[in-house]
């Protein structure tokens, strides 16, 4: 769920804009930590924006586009033992990196159209510090617990409705 803005202009068949979008999410991913046997790792993305310039061809109420620039995204880690569940450590950060992507969006009514778009995340390989949790007997609560290379690429898909103030375009998924 989320939403974006942005300003396109048109010369001839061809459409050139900037967007700026911004949304929450709930991805998540789990496997076995190859350390540490009867330990699972588990990651969360739980919101992501982009920033993009757009290039397209527009025929009718079709336009057919190309975008690509700026991704942010907010991860969460978690460390927990696979018996109990019990969380061992964790782990968050906000996380830079770059998009691409393309879309087809259809005009059906004066000022709405509705599209169709997919976009690839290249958010890169970085260093995440852990620090231990609430229950593990022994360690006190946010002691440190080391550092993990953690990489991340991420595909999305989306279908949105648009409403179009002149040139701006605002969408709520």
């Amino acid at each position: 769920m989320g939403g974006h803005i942005g300003y396109r202009w048109q010369i001839a068949n061809s459409v050139f804009g900037l967007e700026t979008q911004g949304n929450w999410a709930d991805f998540k991913g789990s496997n076995a930590n190859l350390a540490f046997a009867g330990v699972r790792d588990d990651s969360t993305l739980d919101a992501f924006g982009l920033f993009t310039g757009q290039v397209g061809y527009a025929w009718n109420n079709v336009l057919l586009y190309v975008r690509g620039g700026a991704a942010v995204v907010r991860d969460k880690y978690r460390v927990s033992d696979f018996a109990t569940g019990l969380t061992i450590d964790n782990g968050s950060e906000t996380r830079w990196g770059g998009t691409v992507g393309a879309g087809l969006e259809f005009g059906f009514a004066p000022n709405w159209s509705i599209g169709v778009e997919y976009d690839h995340l290249f958010m890169g390989r970085r260093d995440v510090d852990f620090f231990f949790s609430p229950g593990l007997v022994g360690v006190p609560v946010g002691t440190f617990a080391g550092t993990a290379r953690i990489g991340q690429d991420v595909d999305i898909g989306l279908v949105r409705v648009n409403y179009r103030w002149g040139g701006v375009i605002a969408t709520t998924y």
